[in-house]
């Protein structure tokens, strides 16, 4: 049966679809013009002739990128940073959202107090640092995976998706002589895909795009992860480290190419695992935030 639309639904509909796609060309088109310009020579750059084209077509930029070494290094450190911090996030998220989830755990309204507590309230960037430099963690990797080993907004989502999963599931494997790890491992794990790849997105960009902690406990320059190199070539302008073979003119214009394609770099890798986990995402995130 073919429902009839009235011309007020048809127009709405038409200035819904114009308004959306404007708004999708205002949203894509930085990243778009990032990219074009990371490709485009560095003269047509400066001068503004780059707009939706690349403009003398050229990989100098990238060349240059990944012939700098500290690229490299810091490189290596976000994947350690990433592949191992979400790695521990998942396993403490989990560990701290099963037992919060099960009806016989006593006192966990008031340990989920203390939790929903630290999403309003923290000691501040001082305690902070003294309390990572007494810990003896200041200046290694450890001081940018442990402090933040568990959030508390994803602890509540992972929560409420194992409260979903039905009573009677956990009892039964009970019943059959399972321990709790047992469930866990082969019973409430294997159901709640969807919220680990959404707490696997969640935790993985958060790591990916991390610097501030980076910048504020590490000195050591080879422990770097490749958003705090990005900080220091776009707002420091240490692009010139990689321009040493270039005379000082061409080095001006080219460092603007440096930039757009360290950009481009650093921002690929995770826009190419999302599409991955994204048909998870919804999911995930509807059925941890809605049931209570």
């Amino acid at each position: 049966m073919v429902i009839k639309r009235t011309w007020g639904e048809r127009l709405f509909d038409s200035l819904n679809t114009v308004f959306l796609l404007l708004c999708s060309v205002v949203f894509l088109y930085p990243m778009w013009y990032v990219l074009i310009s990371s490709f485009s020579d560095a003269y047509a750059i400066a001068s503004g002739q780059v707009k939706l084209f690349p403009v003398g077509f050229n990989l100098n930029a990238y060349k240059l990128v990944f012939s700098d070494d500290n690229i490299w290094t810091s490189y290596g450190n976000t994947i350690f940073y990433v592949v191992v911090g979400t790695i521990i996030n998942l396993i403490m998220t989990t560990l701290g959202a099963y037992p919060l989830s099960r009806k016989g755990l006593h006192g966990k309204n008031i340990i989920m107090a203390f939790i929903v507590f630290t999403m309003f309230f923290s000691g501040g960037l001082i305690p902070a640092y003294l309390n990572i430099r007494e810990l003896g963690l200041f200046d290694t990797r450890w001081a940018l995976l442990l402090p933040g080993a568990v959030s508390a907004f994803n602890l509540i989502v992972m929560r409420t998706f194992f409260q979903s999963i039905p009573d009677s599931l956990i009892e039964s494997a009970k019943i059959d002589g399972a321990h709790d790890f047992k469930v866990l491992w082969k019973i409430v794990l294997p159901l709640s895909m969807p919220v680990i790849a959404v707490m696997t997105l969640f935790y993985a960009v958060g790591h990916w795009n991390s610097w501030f902690g980076a910048m504020i406990y590490l000195q050591d320059r080879s422990l770097f992860p490749l958003q705090l190199i990005l900080r220091e070539i776009l707002i420091q302008s240490s692009a010139q480290n990689m321009l040493s073979s270039v005379n000082v003119d061409e080095a001006n214009r080219i460092s603007e190419s440096i930039k757009y394609a360290t950009i481009i770099v650093a921002t690929v890798p995770i826009l190419v695992i999302y599409p991955f986990l994204q048909r998870f995402f919804v999911k995930g995130v509807m059925i941890g935030a809605i049931k209570e």
